[in-house]
């Protein structure tokens, strides 16, 4: 047996689950008016509406939130599909519509069929569905070639998602903890608001960081393990890809 007491350990990789129900969801100053909207369905002001903001804001969230509502609303617990925009051609529309009444559209961008989302936002709004559209930018500023498009979806409410205040970065850092069952200090979570980046992609990475390091290590959170979980983000340039 190797007793070296210097060789690297590697953390093994255990499954956490995010939960995603209303209960679950931080409701903020940032992401308030997002969730209300959510929460008003089927009272929309439009068939559709989009919610956008940066990347692990909370869309995906408020997304399963809607399904949720959705299936307890209409009494029938079916699987509302979370669709990428850039997978939607012009044979889907229909296919969707016959099963869904109700859609979730992600990731809204330039690089899409246009035709085909045109054809998509159409079918629904006219045969009294319902679209939920992710975005990391609100369709107004997307330039989409094809007028018609870029109209209608300039009608639809979009709702901002904003950059997270100390308050809600605490509350975000608890539950990512939570959700690997781990339990840490108020001090340590006082200690990265302070020194993290303000972001929610940033908080994301750094928890699954300290939490890699505290399993190589065997060792309990600590402040140490969450400074040297920063350092390592900064050498590896993580936090800019998040």
């Amino acid at each position: 047996m190797n007793k070296n007491k210097n060789a690297h350990q590697y953390p093994i990789e255990f499954a956490h689950y995010s939960y995603m129900g209303k209960n679950n969801f931080i409701k903020a100053p940032c992401n308030a008016e997002a969730f209300d909207m959510i929460d008003m369905w089927p009272h929309w002001p439009n068939s559709a509406i989009c919610i956008y903001g940066p990347c692990r804001c909370g869309k995906t969230h408020l997304s399963h939130i809607f399904a949720e509502k959705v299936a307890i609303l209409t009494q029938y617990p079916y699987f509302i599909p979370q669709i990428e925009a850039k997978d939607i051609d012009m044979q889907i529309p229909p296919l969707l519509f016959s099963k869904h009444k109700c859609l979730i559209v992600e990731n809204l961008e330039e690089a899409v069929n246009e035709e085909a989302i045109f054809h998509l936002f159409n079918l629904y709004r006219n045969e009294g569905g319902y679209i939920l559209f992710t975005s990391a930018i609100p369709p107004a500023r997307l330039n989409f070639s094809l007028p018609d498009l870029q109209s209608r979806l300039n009608m639809i409410p979009a709702i901002a998602i904003s950059k997270p205040d100390d308050e809600l970065l605490s509350s975000l850092i608890v539950k990512l903890f939570m959700d690997r069952q781990i339990s840490v200090s108020d001090e340590i979570i006082s200690y990265m608001v302070i020194n993290m980046q303000r972001s929610f992609s940033y908080a994301h990475k750094l928890v699954e960081e300290i939490d890699n390091i505290s399993l190589s290590y065997k060792r309990a959170v600590s402040i140490p393990i969450v400074k040297e979980a920063i350092e390592s983000l900064k050498t590896n340039r993580q936090g800019e890809l998040f």
